[in-house]
């Protein structure tokens, strides 16, 4: 599976946003308070949603389940002039990521065990400290198979 490679301007996120872990996951309670309230966020630029991850720094250098890190579940927005009460804004800033088309349950995790045990490894590119995210767009239909998303990677050249 060969990434696009592309370079992104700086995008506006309004969402909710919680901290945990991967023993602690709590991303459904994270979509589970968002997902209702998705509506009132008027300026959206499109219907997909973006799952974004902060790490900090040592996150993968120094990996454990039990590390902590910020999950988010957002829109891109035109302009931060109405944020519905309750959520937050984020600016994600501009940069290279790699790009992974995905087909299959977001349950497996393979496609992540792909991406940075072979492909990355391999490539010209190391892990940028940036945020992650997926794409989750009308393809997107959480643990089934037959599921679609875009995984964005930050990467630099080494």
């Amino acid at each position: 599976m060969t990434p696009k490679i592309i370079s992104i301007e700086e995008k506006k996120l309004i969402g909710k946003s919680l901290t945990m872990n991967l023993i602690e996951n709590k991303t459904g309670e994270l979509w589970a308070d968002f997902m209702p309230q998705r509506h009132a966020i008027t300026n959206a630029l499109s219907k997909d949603l973006i799952s974004m991850q902060i790490y900090p720094v040592n996150y993968f250098t120094d990996f454990k389940p039990a590390n902590p890190f910020e999950k988010w579940a957002a829109v891109e927005v035109a302009d931060f002039e109405s944020v519905p009460r309750d959520m937050e804004t984020f600016v994600l800033q501009s940069g290279l990521y790699a790009v992974f088309h995905y087909q299959g349950s977001s349950i497996n995790n393979s496609i992540y065990q792909y991406i940075f045990g072979v492909w990355l490894p391999n490539s010209e590119y190391i892990l940028d400290n940036r945020p992650h995210f997926e794409i989750l767009g009308e393809k997107y239909k959480n643990a089934d198979p037959s599921s679609e998303e875009e995984i964005w990677i930050p990467i630099r050249q080494k």
